[in-house]
Order: C-alpha cells, then sequence, then structure tokens
C-alpha cells in the first residue's frame, strides 16, 4: 500500500510540474484568446507529455466557453488552422516532376490542414473523444450562420469516419440487467416512441418477445452511438400504438417476423456518420442465428416529413388528380383530432393513403433521393417499400408529423445487394403492389422516381 501511495504521489508531483513548465491555470473558466494560444501550443509542440497537458487544459477550458466564445474559438480553427499554401505548391510541383511515392506522401501531408493534427493530439486523453463529439454538436449549430465553418466540420466528419469505424464498434443487447446508467440513455435518447417511464422501458425489453440491441465505442462507455428497438411478432405489423400494447405471446411460440419499430441516433456530434445500416445488419444476422423461425424481418416506420409536404403542395395547388371534394376534404386535416371522427376518417383514407404513397415514390431531396429521410435511410439499406398503414400512429406527434401513417419497409436479406444498388445506381425505388396500387389511375409528379413493382411479402 506505501508503494502504491508513494507512486501516485509521484505521478502527481510529475503532472504539477508538467502543468508549472506549461504555465497552465487552474481557474474554472479561460478566456477564449487564452484557449487560442493553448491550441497554437498544442499544433507547435512536440512532446507527448506536454501534449497531453495541453490537450487536457483546452478540453476543460473549451467546456467552461459560452456560445459566443465557442463561435469565435470555432472561427479561429477555420481561419488561422489551414495548409501552407507555399509548401503544397512546392510539394505539387515536386511531384509532377518526379512522382514517386515519398513526393505523394509529401503532396498528402502538404494538403492535410493542421486542424487535423490538432484534433488527434486534443484526442490524446482520455476524454478527447468524448469531448470532441461535444464539440462537434456546438459546431452542427454554427453552421448555417457561418457556413466557412464548414471545412472544420469536414475535418472532424474525416477523422471520427476512422475513429467510429464497425472495428471499434461493440455490439450489446440492452437488457434489465444492463446498467442503470445505461438504461437512464436509452430513455433519454429514444427519439421515435417516447418512454414514458421506468414501467414502459421495462415492457419494452424485459418480454421474451421483446430486444434492444446498441452499438457502443469505447471511447464513450456506457453512452450508446445508436440503438434499436425489436418486437418479435407472427406478421407485419400496422399500429404502434397495439404493438406497443401487445400481450406476451404463449410459452412456446415462436416467432415468424422481427420488427423494427425504432431506431434512434444518440449522439448529436455524429450527425453523418452512419451507424444505421450497420446496426440493421448485424441485429438482423443475429436474431436469425438465435431464432431459427424467424422469416421476415421489417420495419414499422414513420414518415416525419410527410405533413410539411402536404402543406407545401397544398400551398402550390399541386394535388394532382384530387378531386375537388377530395381536396376539400383534406381540408380537414387542419382539426388535430380529425382522426377521432368515423366520418371524417372515411372521407380522408382514400386521398392521404394515395398522397402518402405518391410522397415517398416521387417526392424527392435531390435526382436520386426520397424526400422522406427515413425512406432514404431503408431504401438506401436495400429494404423495399413494403405497406403504408393507416393511423398507425396516433400519438400527437404521429399525427402531427405524418397524418398517423407508418410505413412497412422490407428487408429481404437474399435482395437487399440488390434493392441497395438500384437505388444507390439509378435511384430506384422498389415498393410492393400494396404500395403501387395506391398510385393506380392517379398521376405521378413529373419529378418521379422510376418504381420497380413486386409482389407484396406475405404476412
Amino acid at each position: 500500500m506505501k508503494n502504491v501511495s508513494f507512486l501516485h504521489e509521484l505521478i502527481d508531483t510529475i503532472v504539477e510540474r508538467g502543468r508549472s513548465l506549461l504555465d497552465l491555470a487552474h481557474n474554472d473558466a479561460i478566456d477564449v484568446n487564452v484557449l487560442i494560444d493553448l491550441s497554437r501550443a498544442l499544433v507547435a509542440g512536440h512532446g507527448e507529455f506536454s501534449g497531453s497537458l495541453l490537450a487536457q487544459q483546452i478540453i476543460k477550458g473549451y467546456a467552461t466557453l459560452d456560445d459566443a466564445a465557442k463561435t469565435d474559438f470555432f472561427k479561429f480553427l477555420a481561419a488561422e488552422f489551414i495548409a501552407d499554401t507555399a509548401q503544397l505548391e512546392t510539394s505539387a510541383r515536386q511531384y509532377l516532376a518526379d512522382p514517386s511515392s515519398d513526393h505523394l506522401s509529401q503532396l498528402c501531408a502538404a494538403t492535410e490542414s493542421p486542424r487535423q493534427e490538432f484534433f488527434r493530439r486534443l484526442n490524446l486523453t482520455p476524454s478527447g473523444t468524448q469531448a470532441m463529439v461535444a464539440m462537434r454538436q456546438d459546431l452542427l449549430q454554427n453552421l448555417k450562420q457561418y457556413p466557412e465553418m464548414s471545412v472544420v466540420d469536414k475535418d472532424l466528419i474525416h477523422l471520427f469516419g476512422s475513429w467510429f469505424n464497425r472495428g471499434f464498434l461493440v455490439l450489446r443487447r440492452i437488457d434489465w440487467s444492463t446498467s442503470a446508467e445505461s438504461l437512464e440513455k436509452i430513455i433519454q435518447y429514444e427519439a421515435v416512441h417516447e418512454i414514458t417511464d421506468w414501467g414502459d422501458l421495462k415492457r419494452r425489453l424485459n418480454p421474451v418477445d421483446r430486444r434492444c440491441f446498441a452499438f457502443f465505442h469505447p471511447a464513450l462507455i456506457d453512452d450508446p452511438l445508436i440503438f434499436v428497438e425489436v418486437a418479435l411478432t407472427d406478421d407485419i405489423p400496422n399500429s404502434i400504438q397495439d404493438l406497443l400494447a401487445e400481450a406476451p405471446p404463449e410459452p412456446g411460440k415462436s416467432p415468424s417476423t422481427a420488427v423494427f419499430y425504432s431506431i434512434s441516433n444518440c449522439q448529436k456530434g455524429l450527425k453523418g456518420i452512419s451507424f444505421g445500416n450497420l446496426l440493421i445488419k448485424q441485429v438482423a444476422t443475429d436474431l436469425a442465428n438465435e431464432i431459427p423461425s424467424l422469416k421476415t424481418f421489417v420495419t414499422l416506420s414513420p414518415m416525419p416529413n410527410f405533413t410539411r409536404w402536404l402543406n407545401d403542395i397544398s400551398a402550390e395547388e399541386n394535388f394532382g388528380a384530387l378531386s375537388a371534394q377530395e381536396i376539400e376534404q383534406l381540408e380537414s386535416l387542419d382539426d388535430p383530432v380529425w382522426h377521432a371522427d368515423d366520418d371524417m376518417q372515411a372521407g380522408m383514407k382514400e386521398p392521404l393513403m394515395h398522397l402518402a404513397a405518391r410522397y415517398l415514390v416521387s417526392a424527392k431531396a435531390g435526382p436520386k433521393q426520397a424526400l422522406d429521410p427515413v425512406a432514404r435511410f431503408h431504401l438506401g439499406n436495400g429494404a423495399r417499400l413494403e405497406r403504408i398503414n393507416w393511423l398507425g400512429d396516433l400519438s400527437p406527434r404521429g399525427v402531427g408529423q405524418s397524418q398517423g401513417m407508418m410505413v412497412n419497409y422490407l428487408y429481404d436479406l437474399s435482395t437487399v445487394e440488390t434493392n441497395h444498388e438500384a437505388y444507390a445506381n439509378d435511384g430506384v425505388i422498389v415498393a410492393s403492389s400494396l404500395v403501387t396500387k395506391l398510385l393506380r389511375g392517379k398521376p405521378i409528379a413529373e419529378e418521379h422516381v422510376p418504381v420497380k413493382n413486386k409482389n407484396a411479402a406475405s404476412s
């Protein structure tokens, strides 16, 4: 014990001397100008020990800045930590004159901004990765007003793409025995269907017909990156309220369908770093190995931008072939409880289902990209647009965003690669006949994406 105590005292002494040599203050707050000076010193220095101390002080100091000071710090990173133009020109000329591997390496080094080395050195500290994820969350809030900061964001995306690749991710099942800290994070991060209390969480984790899986990173310990909630059922569901209220299955009954009903990204600072496709494929593979009776893998998904799109095309008077009566019926959407009226439901079901199909098939964010972000994700992963469900989510969020409708995307493991290539290369949306029938006899807007018909899977 005396030896351990002596070692701790020795380490503390070395650290304190290092702080003194580097003239690092112990103030609770650091002025942004001091932080900028420390950042310059971090990039200019070469010692690993002194660099680690500087990185710690920068991370601690950044956390004390207010929003305005953080903005000034990002402006500094964007303006000052840039590649040396003269060195870049010299390296380029040398490579063109003699395209050797050495000259290529020199050219690559010259093109890299000092920001990347700055962030790498911040990562010398145990909390560096977590701090930079939080830092990027602040940065993203500035990009719209200060687009020149996008160069900082690109450097972080480049580094995060390496630091958070599949080789570093750990897939864990979340159940009732998982640490309380991680369970609290699941409640906090749930972004699709609110978890109201611990009892609600237990219903989603504990029964034999429920699963939850999450990706973790060693640098974030018990803080998940993304998680998916799964229900094991006998058929493809059409309603989230029924799915969440379902009684546990009979003992010994084998499920045929795995339903991915909620996928939540947890770290805003990792926006744009894709984990969801890896998570779904890994979970589907693991579940198929664990439960051989599973034959169908499907989602129960929202259409988060559908109501906004309806408002846009209504303002443009672009409802296509809808009759005047149908357009008049859609005006009832202004009533937040229209779905509680049977007559309103009956009058609006046909036009709204048609418009939902049109939205998913033809509304686009780009030449080959579906407008709906959830559709982009699943279609990009090779899923098939399987079914649109009338009043599948009657929660306030579901009615507000999607007019209560939900979507099933089917993951046929034998065709996901083909579907992915068709969507990625040509913008082809693979849809079941259940969806294309909703469009039959109704012209699609000129900006439509081609649809490939497939027979609907049996449920």
